[in-house]
């Protein structure tokens, strides 16, 4: 896979060839630039949108930017503020409609406006009921022109999380696991270090690194004594969440020793403060669920944790957790990495436990199937339907 600083390169080389050549780039490519310069701000603008901004005057870039960080400058006013000359005249294509609304920063249409662009081409509208729509009827009540809908699939797919939690007030549920091609996510005696090679993990760090937390149940604690941490260069550690429902985690593990220098929560259904003690002096957070069907209710538990601003998680658990997940409706999207590579095994476990659906038109349907090749791997990403055919 190519890291977004060489896609940036790559059409940074094409517009320095179409100046030569007295040629100018498109609507579509300026929107591309746009979208690589808004990848950069992974893992450092939750629970706000991926946003990248590019101003061009004359077929030439005059300006760019994009959000990098959570309550600092948006990507329009980046790009403003990176100016080479006079924004007057001149359009700005974005990423994302933009705002309209006092938050942790002045609403970027007003600065627009202050600059006398004379058109804005915007990829995704915003579903944020401050912003949808306003912004674009004030731009053009300043006399600037607007055009919607330049390349919006990819604009649009690139927040997909912030949709989700915008409009559902509940996180963007991940759920990912890696297999052998038999189906397999361990061998019979429970080793799974490492099912995958070396790429396929590198995504998944840099996925770890985008979205808010990262769930596991107490199995996999117990299991595997995992840090969940971020390992690739200035990546962010996300949120450790850790489903529990009798508070069974060994408080000598790996994420509960490093609690204090990593956010790590425990939900649970054990309300005693002599169980919940030892865990809150390392450093978690303590959320009671409530149970459902003698289970943790995990719809409750992401309406609580969406209040505490975290908009994504990466699901990484076990097949206990996996099936409570699926019963309980929580998953938006599903990963699956495929090593080529066969465990056997009648007792080596799957990926998703429980009883499972009674007859195949029961299934839990998947949609919209991307592919990527990951070394010698394989990852299948697909959406969850809402609706169980």
């Amino acid at each position: 896979m190519l890291e977004f600083d060489v896609f940036s390169d790559i059409i940074e080389s094409s517009v320095k060839n179409q100046k030569q050549w007295g040629t100018s780039m498109n609507d579509i490519q300026y929107m591309q630039q746009a979208l690589e310069l808004a990848k950069k701000g992974a893992g450092h603008v939750n629970p706000n949108p991926l946003v990248g901004a590019v101003i061009v005057k004359e077929n030439k870039i005059i300006g760019k930017g994009y959000h990098q960080k959570y309550g600092r400058p948006h990507a329009e006013v980046n790009a403003l503020t990176s100016l080479q000359e006079s924004a007057a005249g001149a359009t700005m294509y974005v990423t994302l409609e933009p705002c309209s609304h006092y938050g942790k920063t002045p609403p970027c249409v007003d600065a627009i406006i202050k600059n006398n662009l004379k058109k804005v081409v915007i990829g995704s509208l915003d579903p944020n009921p401050l912003v949808a729509g306003r912004s674009i009827a004030k731009l053009q009540a300043a006399g600037i022109e607007v055009e919607t809908g330049i390349l919006k699939e990819e604009c649009d797919e690139l927040n997909t999380p912030f949709f989700h939690y915008i409009t559902r007030k509940t996180p963007y549920v991940i759920m990912k696991y890696a297999m052998t091609s038999d189906g397999k996510i361990a061998t019979h005696t429970g080793a799974s270090r490492w099912i995958t090679g070396s790429e396929a993990r590198k995504k998944v760090h840099e996925d770890r690194n985008r979205y808010t937390g990262i769930m596991v149940g107490v199995g996999t604690i117990i299991a595997d004594d995992p840090m969940l941490n971020c390992r690739i260069e200035i990546g962010r550690d996300p949120i450790r969440i850790i489903c529990d429902t009798t508070l069974r985690t060994p408080t000598t593990s790996h994420i509960i020793e490093t609690a204090k220098q990593i956010p790590t929560i425990l939900l649970t259904a054990q309300t005693a403060k002599q169980k919940q003690q030892p865990f809150i002096d390392k450093g978690c957070q303590i959320i009671p669920i409530p149970l459902k069907n003698n289970k943790l209710d995990l719809q409750s538990a992401m309406q609580i944790l969406a209040k505490q601003g975290i908009d994504s998680i990466l699901l990484e658990g076990g097949a206990t957790l996996n099936a409570s997940a699926l019963e309980a409706g929580i998953i938006q999207k599903v990963q699956v990495y495929i090593a080529p590579k066969l465990f056997g095994g009648a007792s080596a476990p799957t990926p998703i436990a429980g009883l499972g659906v009674d007859h195949p038109d029961q299934a839990y349907k998947l949609t919209n199937k991307k592919i990527t090749i990951l070394g010698e791997d394989t990852l299948i990403e697909s959406e969850m339907l809402d609706v169980r055919g």
